[in-house]
């Protein structure tokens, strides 16, 4: 068997898309951009999602969400007044504890979950609701690490594509995240919405710029400049993109396309497509050692 990834999408995390994207444009064109995302990728034929997300933070290695139908109502803690959010997801159990067994193969520390009433985080829901509505793609989530360098982020990435290619799966990597992070600290007017400050905005269309050029494995090995520059110090950074870098072979020749990029409560959220067609440019600004 010869799996591949087909497609791979950057989206955000705040769940003003899902519930409530009538109240603002910039959300409602998240929302289109979403859908736009979600058409695509019934038509690349994937037959798996696999989700990175950056609001599932874990502490001992990496976890992977293996419960075949997790079901709950999810209330975001930030925005409960958005209402909330049913879901009942189809979770391919089998992949995930294969990809469970290649992380232990290559060393790393992981575990599944699969127990109900597991609180699958914020990003993920919004992510799956959106792009797999009516789950008709089995899919897979695993935690994001907060202690993980880069080294052991792209080798869960390389285990993963173990089992893709073994398992001859066609599947579409998904990473759920901010891109600034900053948010306002009160209440606003859903109309007077916009990125918190100049400079996250400025940097978030550096990244943006890049990521339209296909230049994933740039922006992956910018991460720490980035972090610094626009995300608050939390537990999450900017390693989502070291992980969706190696899961398409760190490289700098992608079609990319940016669906939407706006404000949400003041924080940075784009809806990228990253598609693996070559663009034929394929040169590295950056040249970091392979893992």
């Amino acid at each position: 068997m010869n799996g591949s990834i087909v497609g791979s999408y950057v989206v955000p995390v705040h769940p003003h898309p899902l519930l409530v994207p009538e109240q603002n444009e910039g959300w409602s064109r998240l929302r289109t951009a979403f859908d736009e995302a979600r058409d695509a990728i019934k038509e690349s034929g994937a037959d798996l999602l696999i989700i990175y997300s950056t609001t599932w933070p874990s502490i001992i290695g990496h976890q992977i969400q293996a419960d075949p139908n997790p079901q709950w109502t999810l209330v975001d803690q930030d925005f409960h007044d958005l209402g909330s959010m049913d879901y009942s997801f189809n979770i391919d159990a089998e992949f995930a504890e294969a990809w469970n067994q290649a992380n232990h193969n290559r060393g790393l520390k992981s575990r599944t979950v699969a127990y109900h009433g597991f609180p699958i985080d914020v990003g993920s829901v919004v992510a799956l609701k959106l792009l797999n509505p009516d789950n008709s793609i089995p899919a897979v989530i695993v935690s994001s690490n907060v202690y993980a360098n880069r080294s052991e982020t792209t080798v869960l990435a390389k285990a993963c594509l173990d089992v893709i290619k073994k398992t001859g799966r066609k599947a579409v990597a998904v990473t759920a995240m901010s891109m600034s992070n900053r948010m306002f600290t009160e209440f606003i007017d859903p109309s007077d919405d916009r990125i918190h400050s100049l400079k996250d905005d400025e940097w978030n269309r550096k990244v943006l710029e890049f990521l339209e050029e296909g230049r994933l494995e740039d922006v992956a090995q910018l991460s720490r400049t980035i972090h610094q520059q626009i995300r608050v110090q939390k537990v999450v950074t900017f390693k989502p993109m070291w992980w969706l870098s190696a899961m398409n072979g760190n490289r700098n020749n992608l079609t990319g396309r940016v669906l939407a990029y706006e404000a949400l409560h003041g924080a940075g959220g784009a809806v990228v497509q990253l598609d693996p067609t070559s663009t034929g440019m394929g040169d590295k600004e950056y040249d970091e050692d392979d893992v």
